[in-house]
């Protein structure tokens, strides 16, 4: 600790000596395509950058605000959506590496450059003589909408709700008490975060008698001696609580002890009365929300969240999930029977546990249908199956990728591919990052070091990143995916495509800035070409004979494609209710976090034999990643892409027209339009429920 508290001192007098012309955050990046230059990046130049971004922002926003000329959309709206440029550029490359290939001293960082940020934050949008040119543009296009376009339309009346939904008609009281708000909530959501992070990443299972290694296949075995000769564990295996390694050991390993203790590993992070326990952030930042929310008038903050959806209303995510929870719960109940019985059949004297369903689930698989996902790994090699997400996307909308050897990457790990459009003409770089590390978080997501918007008439194109933590390379044996791998590399490259295809004119609604039960339609919808059998025929080539998937194989796949959707749909739609359980509170009080959640589940009536997808503790989609009031997207996106790709199984899976309609209407708009019109003009028709339902087999 005396070591890190040094070096932070070393940083910081080492920040007060950087010069601006050594530091490449002060000058548009001079590298192919504008990618950060990541081979100049000093870990002591963010913080000036920082200071520096926010001053040049400042004066932006005075220029604006204090402009002698009447408020036009291109003096106040198309002005403030450019402001801020190097303040742009380095919150996201920090941010972004603190989330992929983080270290003790970006994490201080983060803490120090955080609530700073949130002040900055609301201090533009706190401005009430910024606020008074945008109000005024407002009414002028409420009395006379004709004047801009749809999309200018949509900047400024998001721009509009912002300062509103950010406080600006407050009294100035009321506007104290939010900035310190949102300082103490953006604070609490970053270090309930590196709790999780910190969490993951102190716990091993450490083996050393290869009997307890029964059941468990070969690859994994290889991958646990590699895991613990980097530990300095030579000659013993290690098992982690990164899903590579928790997986198949909790699916295919036979001592139940120590699959007990790997899983109650798991779903005890940051819940273990230590240094990292999430129980006291989790109170802070729900009540923070709550008063946050009463102080804009709203009864909750699941209504303050909502307003800006799709669903509108904490009723309507209500009402859908206990639409599915309805065919969910008994489904699961009929598989959890399924797996006694077999444990009975095998001689088991206990009853089912959360900590034997994947096993057991592994085995009722394989007899049911003979398939054995172990089985499936070596046809999928990560290159082979990356190489099919670009053959999709080259087939589906004429893109082409080329790997960029020469431009500089934050990792080793991480690679740069440049993308073209059917024409040759440029798209956007996309990294590809796919393994985890210790500096990582857990989890897959897509993000971006620029965004696409026009300037001046020329078309700046998005620097996109896809993340993911799959299972890496052991000795001579190449990454093999699991099946939810692939599906979850197609599901970030669905995210990515939304990113690189934007075709908009400005930041604020380019690319995935949508409405957040909306941004989950492209992703989800990628999912379902993974295992379409002419898909599988593209990349699903045996790593060592090159053979294509077989037949056989395939057949046994879409013979399995419903099995456990009980499980699956269940512990997916009980951490959505758990999510608008917490942010629909009513008051503010000191809430005993276990008890809340035991309350939450057991009033919805999850079986003991499933555990919640994400147990509150380290739920970082709704503490520490946006989600809040949110993780129903999933689910409320997915009525979308069920009915979106239902089209494209009517019309052919690779129909030029389809695909044109669905990159014209969806992929290429961001958030131009409300996104049930952008569905309406690609569908023709609002979206049928019905077919979220029969892809999940509760209905025929």
């Amino acid at each position: 600790m005396k070591k890190i508290v040094l070096f932070i001192s070393i940083i910081m007098i080492m920040i007060s000596c950087t010069k601006k012309e050594e530091n490449p955050f002060f000058s548009e990046f001079q590298t192919p395509y504008g990618v950060p230059p990541f081979d100049q990046i000093k870990i002591e130049y963010y913080m000036p950058a920082f200071e520096e971004g926010m001053k040049q922002h400042n004066a932006d926003i005075e220029s604006i605000a204090n402009n002698s000329e009447d408020p036009t959309f291109e003096n106040t709206i198309v002005a403030l959506d450019n402001s801020g440029e190097l303040l742009g550029r380095v919150t996201a490359v920090f941010f972004s590496l603190d989330q992929t290939d983080t270290d003790s001293i970006m994490q201080k960082m983060s803490e120090e450059i955080t609530p700073k940020l949130s002040e900055h934050s609301d201090n533009i949008y706190l401005n009430e003589t910024l606020f008074s040119r945008i109000k005024t543009l407002y009414d002028q296009n409420t009395e006379n909408p004709g004047q801009l376009t749809k999309e200018q339309q949509r900047l400024l009346e998001k721009y509009y709700k912002k300062f509103v939904r950010s406080g600006i008609l407050l009294s100035d009281t009321d506007k104290g008490k939010l900035r310190q708000i949102n300082k103490d909530l953006s604070l609490y959501s970053l270090k309930f975060g590196q709790n999780v992070l910190a969490e993951t990443n102190n716990f091993q299972l450490i083996i050393d008698n290869k009997e307890d290694l029964s059941g468990l296949p070969e690859g994994i075995i290889a991958g646990a001696a590699d895991a613990a000769k980097a530990a300095g564990l030579e000659g013993k295996w290690v098992f982690t609580l990164h899903k590579p390694s928790w997986i198949p050991f909790m699916q295919y390993a036979d001592n139940r002890e120590l699959r007990e203790k790997l899983y109650k590993a798991m779903y005890m992070r940051a819940d273990n009365d230590n240094a990292f326990d999430n129980k006291a952030n989790i109170n802070k930042i729900v009540n923070l929300s709550l008063e946050k929310a009463n102080l804009l008038g709203y009864k909750t903050y699941a209504d303050f969240v909502l307003e800006e959806t799709m669903a509108k209303t904490p009723d309507k995510v209500y009402g859908l999930l206990n639409d599915i929870w309805k065919y969910a719960l008994p489904q699961a109940k009929k598989e959890r029977d399924e797996l006694q019985k077999l444990v009975n059949e095998e001689g088991g004297n206990f009853a089912l546990q959360s900590w034997d369903w994947w096993y057991y689930a592994e085995k009722l698989r394989k007899q049911k249908y003979d398939l054995d996902e172990e089985a499936l790994r070596p046809y999928f090699q990560l290159e082979n199956v990356r190489d099919g997400v670009f053959a999709v996307a080259n087939k589906l909308y004429g893109l082409n990728f080329e790997v960029l050897d020469s431009v500089p990457v934050y990792n080793p790990e991480a690679k740069a591919y440049k993308v073209t459009d059917s024409d040759g003409s440029y798209i956007a770089v996309i990294y590809l990052d796919y393994f985890p590390r210790a500096s990582k978080r857990g989890g897959a997501w897509m993000g971006g070091f620029n965004e696409q918007y026009r300037e001046n008439g020329k078309n700046i194109r998005p620097v996109i990143y896809n993340i993911g933590n799959f299972t890496k390379p052991t000795g001579d044996t190449p990454s093999l995916l699991t099946p939810d791998e692939v599906e979850t590399l197609f599901h970030e490259f669905g995210h990515a495509l939304h990113g690189m295809l934007s075709m908009c004119n400005y930041r604020g609604v380019s690319g995935t800035n949508v409405a957040r039960d909306f941004v989950e339609l492209p992703s989800q919808v990628m999912e379902h070409w993974a295992f379409e059998p002419e898909v599988l025929k593209l990349y699903a080539k045996h790593y060592q004979t090159g053979e294509i998937i077989p037949d056989t194989l395939v057949k046994k796949m879409q013979n399995a494609a419903l099995f456990n959707q009980g499980f699956m749909t269940t512990e997916l739609v009980a951490a959505a209710l758990l999510d608008m359980n917490w942010f629909t509170i009513t008051e503010v009080k000191d809430l005993d976090v276990r008890a809340f959640e035991k309350d939450a589940l057991d009033k919805i009536g999850l079986i003991p034999e499933i555990i919640v997808r994400y147990r509150s503790p380290y739920f970082t989609h709704i503490f520490d990643g946006g989600y809040s009031a949110g993780y129903y997207s999933y689910l409320w996106s997915e009525v979308l892409d069920a009915d979106a790709f239902e089209l494209f199984k009517e019309k052919g899976i690779f129909d030029p027209a389809t695909a044109a309609s669905f990159r014209e209407n969806v992929l290429s708009k961001g958030d131009t339009e409300d996104p049930a019109v952008l569905y309406r003009k690609f569908r023709g028709a609002d979206p049928n429920p019905v077919y979220l339902l029969k892809n999940r087999g509760f209905v025929k």
